[in-house]
């Protein structure tokens, strides 16, 4: 295990700048999250860490040496593909001895370190089947089994959960994260969900057309975004364009005045957290206070989005917990609707907000 540092990391495909001067340093025994949407450069950032594409400039570093130059199988590092990889016509313990068969050791050896890592991902009693005979989750275990048996300083996973359904990934994204931990490996992970992102990193790197966006914990990304594009990415926003017309007073495009904690002026852009706004009665007394008209209810189970028009260009959509004494809003209601001052984080507007 060891810690890892990406220096001015760049790539281009021709004219084509997939990656731009990514500098990066992973701790020891980090789980770090790259973060963004297809195309961002976050799985070619990955696949220059496992030396499968050439950076056109920049250094990566492992344990304190140079690895920049060195082919994949001299990197000591574990990799996860979103495909598994799984070689068809081979028992889940040929699969998982497969790395350490290219590295000679011999099978006294290869032995206990397959067991282990079998036993590792609770899969001790499959080795003899092959991966058919699995189902989607036993598959990425095995495949995360092969990585973790060469011992690797570092463990890349390329997407790992992207095969699986929606209630399967809930279970064994607690259960890569748990062991993790329990090894203490340094971890690089690609995905472009959010909330698999957030339930499993220790920090966050958010990725948006080959650069990095931002890096910070959970908490940092979603109560301080550096910008328009973080804030919408990480969680959900609200964004409201208009002008800072003085210190602290916002004013919309569709005429609304708000009171926000920023100090800058002129065309703007304020991001409202939908769990943060309040209706009804409990909006009086918040310092952003005024009425508006439900366009839309959606149901979401656990809560309710109403979606409420504040003016001709503006609407908001608030976010309230589905409690049994909790009255929900009818459309075609007015409502109150209100916030705190802080709840509006304010950026100068980069001319990306589309209009409600």
């Amino acid at each position: 295990m060891a810690g890892l540092r990406l220096e001015h990391l760049s790539k281009s495909f021709g004219a084509t700048v997939a990656v731009r001067d990514v500098t990066l340093d992973v701790g020891d025994g980090e789980f770090l999250v790259l973060l963004g949407p297809s195309g961002c450069g976050k799985t070619t950032t990955l696949r220059m860490i496992a030396g499968f594409i050439a950076p056109t400039a920049g250094r990566v570093h492992l344990g304190g040496r140079e690895i920049t130059a060195l082919p994949p199988w001299k990197r000591n590092a574990g990799i996860v593909f979103q495909s598994y990889a799984l070689f068809p016509h081979l028992t889940v313990a040929e699969n998982v001895a497969f790395g350490l068969e290219m590295r000679k050791l011999s099978k006294a050896e290869i032995a206990p370190k397959v067991a282990e890592a079998l036993r590792l991902v609770r899969l001790d009693h499959l080795g003899e089947r092959l991966p058919r005979q699995l189902s989607g989750g036993q598959q990425q275990r095995v495949a995360l089994a092969r990585a973790l048996a060469i011992r690797p300083d570092v463990l890349l996973l390329d997407e790992p959960l992207s095969n699986l359904d929606a209630k399967l990934r809930e279970t064994v994204r607690i259960e890569i994260r748990e062991l993790q931990r329990q090894l203490g490996i340094t971890t690089v992970m690609v995905t472009h969900d959010q909330e698999e992102a957030l339930i499993m990193a220790d920090r966050l790197v958010v990725m948006s057309e080959g650069e990095v966006k931002q890096v910070g914990t959970q908490r940092e990304l979603y109560e301080q975004p550096a910008n328009r594009f973080v804030a919408g990415f990480v969680g959900r926003s609200n964004f409201l364009a208009g002008t800072m017309v003085s210190p602290g007073r916002f004013e919309t495009r569709g005429g609304v005045a708000i009171s926000c904690a920023a100090g800058l002026t002129g065309p703007a852009v304020i991001a409202l957290r939908p769990e943060r706004l309040a209706l009804g009665s409990a909006a009086g007394g918040l310092e952003n206070h005024m009425q508006g008209t439900v366009e839309l209810v959606s149901y979401l189970g656990a809560s309710v989005d109403v979606h409420v028009r504040v003016s001709p260009a503006d609407r908001i959509v608030v976010t309230q917990p589905n409690r049994v004494d909790a009255r929900t809003p009818e459309e075609g209601e007015r409502i109150d609707v209100g916030w705190p001052k802080g709840a509006a984080v304010v950026f100068p507007d980069d001319g990306t907000h589309a209009g409600a």
